[in-house]
C-alpha cells in the first residue's frame, strides 16, 4: 500500500489516498492467450472514484478487436480440447480457478475497492462469492444428468447436451469481478469458449482473470477479453454472426438495444436488467429485523445493486415509528474512505453516475419528506460521495418511486390494506426482486405469489442459493440464470431417438 497526496485545486486541500501497490498504468485486451493493445491503438481513461483522476489507460476495443477475439474463441471451440474434455477434467480446472481467487482475495478486494469505490469489507465478500461461483459449477457439471425416455420394446430416446459455442458476456460496473464470475463459471463449465466485455468504468479486476485462468490450466483462446465502450466493443460483440449467445447484465434501455441487435441472427439471450424492488413491511413484522434488512438492502454496495430494496412500503400502524428509526439509523451510517474497514458506504463509481444520483436526490426533495441525507457529506468535499438519503411520504407517481436510481437513496410509502400494498408493489415497470416482512405465514406465501417479481425473499434480505433461478420479469430481464438453468443456457439439448426393432412406416408409392 502507498499513500499518495491528492490536491484539490479549488480548496487547496491535501489528503492521503490509498493506492494499491503495483497498480497498472495500462490495461490491455487478452486475446488468444496474449495481452494486446487495440489494433487502432485507441485507449480510454480509467478514473478512481475517490480522486476522480486518471490512474490508467485501457485499450478501447473496436470491431476489429472483437473480430480477433471471436476468431480466437471460435478456433479454441472448433479445434481445441476444452469443449471435448470430460466434465471431471473441466471441473478440476474450475476448482483451481476458485483456489486462485481465494488465495488472492485480499489483493482482488483491494483492487476492486480502488476501482469501484465499494467498501473494502464488502469487496472482500464479493471476491469470496466469485470463488464460490466456480466451485458451485465445478460440482454441478460433474453431477449433470441428461434425460432418457424408454418406450419398452420399441424405442429409447435420450437427450445429448453439448456446448453452444462462443458466448459473449457483457458485464456491469457494480461488483464487477463477482458478476463476471457469475457468467464465466457456467459458460466454461458447459464447455463454451468466451469473449468478455467488461464495463468501461471498471476494467481493472477483469484484467486479473487472464493470469488466474492461465495458472489454472485453461487452454489459450477459451477466455478472451476485450475492453471498450458499450456502443463500440459491446455493439460489435452483440452483432457478431459467430457469437450465438449473449449474456448481459445492465440497465434496461441498453438491454432493449441488445435485444433488437440480437434479433437479426436469432441469438440466444439472457438479460438481467434494472430493478426498483419493494420491501413490504406489515405491522406484525419483526421490526428490528426488518430495519436491519432494509437498511442493508439499499445502502450496502453503495446502493449500486440491482436487487436493492429501494422502495419500502410500510403498514400505517407502524409507519411513523419505522420512519423515525430508519432515518436515525441511516444518519449513523459511516460514509468514507472505501479502504477503511469501518466504512459502510463508499464512493460512487464514476462522476457521471454521481451526477445522476445527485439529480434524483434533488428531484426527491420536491417529491417526498427528507428524513436523512440529501447531499454530500460535509466532511468529504472530494470524490463521488453521497450521504445515505431517506425520503418518506413518497407518492407512487413520484419519479423516485418509479425510476431506478442505483445509489444510496430510498423512498418510504405507507399503505393501509394488503390490496393497496400489492398494488403499490406491482405499480412500477420493473419486476426483479421483492422482500416481505410479516409473521403471518399464510399472508407471506399468498402475497409473495401475487407479486410481479422474479425473486421474493420472506423475512430476509438478498441471500442467494446458487441452485435457484436468478432473473426478473417485465422490464427487469429476459430468461434466468443460476443452477441448471445456466447450464441449459450455455448448452444445446439434442434429442436422439433409437429404435429397438422394426419400425412400421406407411409405404408410400408401393401399391
Amino acid at each position: 500500500m502507498t499513500e499518495t497526496a491528492v490536491t484539490d485545486t479549488t480548496t487547496t486541500r491535501t489528503r492521503a489516498q490509498h493506492v494499491p501497490e503495483n497498480l497498472p498504468s495500462r490495461i490491455q485486451h487478452f486475446i488468444g492467450g496474449r495481452f494486446v493493445d487495440s489494433v487502432s491503438g485507441a485507449t480510454f481513461n480509467v478514473l478512481d472514484p475517490v480522486s476522480n483522476q486518471t490512474y490508467a489507460t485501457a485499450a478501447a476495443g473496436q470491431k476489429e478487436d472483437v473480430d480477433l477475439a471471436v476468431a480466437a474463441a471460435t478456433d479454441a471451440f472448433v479445434a481445441g480440447p476444452w469443449p471435448r474434455m470430460k466434465p471431471r477434467e473441466r471441473s478440476r480446472i474450475l476448482n483451481k480457478i476458485a483456489d486462485a481467487v481465494e488465495a488472492h482475495d485480499a489483493r482482488l478486494a483491494e483492487l476492486e475497492t480502488f476501482d469501484t469505490g465499494l467498501p473494502i469489507t464488502q469487496a472482500l465478500g464479493q471476491a469470496k462469492r466469485a470463488a464460490e461461483n466456480f466451485r458451485f459449477f465445478a460440482d454441478l457439471i460433474v453431477a449433470q444428468t441428461d434425460d432418457t425416455y424408454q418406450v419398452p420394446g420399441s424405442q429409447i430416446n435420450y437427450v445429448f447436451r453439448k456446448p453452444v459455442g462462443v458466448a459473449g458476456l457483457i458485464t456491469p460496473w457494480n461488483t464487477p469481478f463477482m458478476l463476471e464470475s457469475w457468467k464465466l463459471a457456467p459458460a466454461l463449465a458447459a464447455g463454451c469458449t468466451v469473449v468478455l466485455k467488461p464495463a468501461e468504468f471498471t476494467p481493472l479486476s477483469a484484467s486479473l482473470w487472464a493470469e488466474i485462468f492461465r495458472s489454472a490450466g485453461l487452454p489459450d483462446g477459451v477466455f478472451n477479453l476485450v475492453n471498450g465502450l458499450g456502443e463500440e466493443a459491446g455493439d460489435a460483440l452483440v452483432k457478431h454472426p459467430d457469437v450465438p449467445l449473449i449474456s448481459f447484465t445492465g440497465e434496461t434501455t441498453t438491454g432493449q438495444t441488445i435485444y433488437r441487435n440480437c434479433a437479426a441472427n436469432l441469438k440466444g439471450m439472457s438479460m438481467e436488467l434494472g430493478g426498483k424492488s419493494p420491501a413490504v413491511v406489515f405491522a406484525d413484522a419483526d421490526l428490528e429485523a426488518a430495519l436491519d434488512s432494509t437498511l442493508f438492502g439499499v445502502f450496502s454496495l453503495n446502493g449500486e445493486r440491482c436487487t436493492a430494496s429501494s422502495r419500502i412500503l410500510v403498514e400505517r400502524p407502524i409507519y411513523d415509528d419505522f420512519c423515525a428509526r430508519y432515518a436515525a439509523r441511516a444518519q449513523n451510517i459511516v460514509v468514507g474512505d472505501p479502504h477503511d474497514p469501518a466504512t459502510e458506504v463508499g464512493a460512487l463509481v464514476h462522476p457521471e453516475h454521481y451526477a445522476k444520483v445527485m439529480s434524483y436526490v434533488e428531484i426527491g426533495k420536491s417529491e417526498g419528506r427528507l428524513l436523512a441525507g440529501g447531499g454530500r457529506p460535509q466532511n468529504l468535499p472530494e470524490g463521488n460521495y453521497v450521504s445515505p438519503t431517506v425520503f418518506a411520504d413518497v407518492a407512487p407517481t413520484a419519479r423516485i418511486f418509479q425510476e431506478e436510481i442505483f445509489g444510496p437513496v430510498v423512498a418510504i410509502t405507507p399503505f393501509d390494506t394488503d390490496e393497496e400494498a400489492l398494488e403499490l408493489a406491482n405499480g412500477v415497470k420493473y419486476g426483479l426482486a421483492a422482500y416481505i416482512w410479516t409473521s403471518n405465514l399464510t399472508r407471506a406465501h399468498t402475497f409473495a405469489q401475487s407479486i410481479e417479481a422474479g425473486m421474493v425473499w420472506l423475512n430476509s434480505h438478498n441471500v442467494r442459493d446458487l441452485r435457484t433461478p436468478f432473473g426478473g420479469v417485465k422490464a427487469s430481464g429476459l430468461g434466468h440464470e443460476g443452477g441448471y438453468r445456466s447450464i441449459d443456457f450455455y448448452t444445446e439439448q439434442q434429442a436422439v431417438h433409437v429404435s429397438l426393432g422394426p419400425v412400421h412406416t406407411a409405404r408410400f408409392g408401393a401399391h
